[in-house]
């Protein structure tokens, strides 16, 4: 009998290599990471643009805030069903499955996963639309003092919540595409989210008699998108995604095994966000619309770089501990957290201590005030204190995930947050140390310090972290690089506005300094001999 040769193609059409199993070949994480970082990256600049509109639109109103909250509410189910749990308890398995059972028996077990996830949710969803009310009460109780901004927020959640449904679903179709090496689509997925609400706002603002509904409209689209985006991409691996009731099977066994202790840590960190938003909605008004719009500045490195070199990770490594190869696997972690610094700590010092030209260009207009500006300011300030840890938690995490333990990075998660909310109000509420809502910010970053440091110590356990000397060359060239960056950055005269006024010279002043600070930056690790930049530099010349 003759073996079946189904020849599949990359994204660019070309041949890919498969195993006698029919998963793909391993290749380059370095290669894998540029896919992902190119495309979250678009997916990120459409992201500040939907924010950019939003609070040029709403502000930091009570129409931002009413969403913003409401917004939160599926989200958090988001972390469970989506990316937070399933999704990263999914891949392992469906990975370990493709090598050793082959693509027939991993189809099965995607489509029997798919089946029981559609119906989890469909549930859900009507139970989040009936509860609102109180999910409202919980999360934001703060707003009850104001009867019309309560009331709106309940009816944007009800609206919302089948927003659950396709992204959930959109996350397990990113866990199996990324299994079989395919990055491209799925990290190019989210774009569609931002297409959407950019759209809605800009077509429906002015449809609407209140104007916050538009948002409804493009969430809802968006999550549709996300999903849709990514189907001819799964039927092209050979998934077709069929209803299979049969939810006994060991794989999805192997994964509610692998998502218990997942959702016990990640049931934490959602107390943590009730606690914080609850907080911040007793800041007076503004103040969770504040932490929304400093949060997304921040995020945008960490979603380009950490949250890109962390998917590639993930089924890399479970690839790894699949063949039993621990040398390989700890110089994936070598490389992926090398390169993790490389690109977040100049991130970090720029977003902390430059990023007033940059909150100005992106959202100063429309509604929102440069009292607004001077608050999100000192938000992003203490987030940015925190960046290189909440980054260094998504590349290291999926390393345990890897090794089928979700049980030691829950009980981190678990310290972690219990560290937040301590810290939280102490800061916002502590009469000796009144930060107001950018406490919230600072303990956020404290706690992801903590949870970084527990990480490391867990994995030098398991001996995966070899060639520890090389993390402190490695961090010390970055530092230093980033200082020199950050020196020119100050002492430079020069107005790269070109004497351009309104939104054109501010997006060329801030496309300058950021381009100088990046190539200041380049230069100063490839002198100081710092082994990623000249990766970078090696990486241009092939090109």
């Amino acid at each position: 009998m003759t073996k079946e040769n189904k020849t599949r193609f990359d994204e660019q059409g070309n041949p890919l290599a498969v195993g006698e199993s029919g998963e793909p070949k391993p290749s380059k994480m370095s290669g894998s990471v540029s896919v992902v970082s190119g495309a979250t990256a678009i997916s990120r600049i459409l992201g500040l643009v939907r924010v950019q509109l939003m609070a040029s639109y709403f502000g930091a109103s009570m129409a931002a805030d009413a969403f913003f909250v409401a917004y939160r509410i599926p989200n958090l189910f988001r972390d469970l069903f989506a990316e937070g749990s399933l999704s990263t308890a999914f891949i392992p398995v469906f990975k370990k499955t493709l090598v050793s059972e082959g693509a027939e028996r991993a189809r099965q077990l995607s489509d029997r996963m798919f089946t029981l996830l559609f119906f989890t949710l469909a549930a859900t969803v009507l139970v989040g639309i009936a509860t609102a009310t109180g999910f409202v009460y919980l999360i934001a109780g703060g707003f009850a003092a104001e009867p019309e901004k309560f009331e709106l927020t309940v009816l944007l959640t009800r609206w919302m919540f089948p927003y659950l449904m396709f992204v959930s679903l959109s996350a397990l179709l990113m866990g199996i595409l990324n299994s079989y090496g395919k990055f491209g689509i799925p990290a190019l997925a989210s774009s569609m989210f931002n297409v959407a609400m950019i759209l809605s706002m800009l077509l429906l603002y002015n449809f609407f008699e209140v104007p916050v509904y538009s948002l409804i409209v493009g969430v809802l689209l968006g999550g549709i998108g996300q999903f849709a985006i990514q189907l001819p991409a799964l039927y092209k691996v050979g998934s077709r995604l069929r209803f299979d009731f049969k939810f006994k099977d060991p794989g999805i066994k192997a994964v509610g095994k692998l998502m218990a202790p997942m959702i016990i840590g990640l049931s934490a960190s959602r107390i943590n966000i009730f606690v914080g938003t609850l907080l911040a909605s007793m800041q007076g008004a503004g103040a969770v619309s504040y932490l929304v719009y400093s949060y997304q500045l921040m995020h945008f490195p960490q979603g380009v770089f950490a949250v890109a070199i962390g998917t590639v990770t993930l089924p890399r490594a479970s690839e790894l501990v699949a063949r039993g190869d621990i040398e390989s696997l700890a110089n994936t972690i070598r490389s992926a957290a090398r390169m993790a610094l490389f690109l977040i700590i100049p991130s970090a010092v720029y977003l902390a201590f430059f990023n007033e030209d940059l909150i100005n260009a992106i959202y100063l207009r429309g509604a929102f005030t440069s009292i607004d500006a001077s608050e999100v300011s000192w938000g992003l300030f203490w987030y940015s204190l925190g960046l290189p840890a909440l980054s260094g938690v998504r590349v290291l995490t999926p390393i345990f995930y890897a090794f089928s333990d979700s049980k030691t990075p829950m009980r981190y998660s678990v310290y972690a947050v219990v560290a937040n909310i301590v810290l939280a109000l102490a800061l916002v509420e502590s009469p000796w140390i009144h930060m107001g809502f950018a406490g919230l910010a600072a303990a956020t970053s404290a706690a992801g310090w903590l949870n970084l440091v527990l990480l490391i110590v867990g994995l030098q356990k398991r001996n995966v972290m070899s060639g520890v000397g090389s993390y402190f060359e490695s961090i010390i060239k970055t530092i230093l690089g980033a200082a020199v960056m950050a020196l020119a950055l100050y002492y430079q005269s020069f107005d790269l506005s070109w004497g351009l006024s309104g939104i054109i010279g501010k997006a060329l002043e801030l496309s300058l300094t950021v381009g100088a600070g990046a190539v200041i930056y380049w230069i100063a690790t490839l002198v100081l001999g710092l082994a990623e930049a000249r990766r970078f530099l090696g990486r241009l010349r092939r090109r």
